[in-house]
């Protein structure tokens, strides 16, 4: 299921859409990173390209970093 999520970046609100799976491992990722799910986000925020809505960028860094475990296996 597709979820809103609001979160605070650089002293404004904003809000994404992902599905409880993505929002997961976001979760997981900060977890292991030992990070506030919100410093992530900001991070992944910061690399996005222009063109890239947040929502969008979140799934990539997930596939991302799911693809690069896989490597590392």
């Amino acid at each position: 299921m597709i979820r809103k999520h609001s979160i605070a970046l650089r002293g404004h609100r904003t809000s994404f859409s992902l599905e409880d799976a993505f929002w997961q491992e976001i979760k997981e990722i900060a977890e292991k990173r030992q990070m506030a799910i919100a410093a992530l986000i900001a991070e992944i925020d910061e690399h996005r390209q222009a063109d890239c809505n947040l929502s969008s960028a979140l799934r990539l860094y997930v596939l991302q970093q799911l693809k690069h475990q896989i490597a590392q296996a």
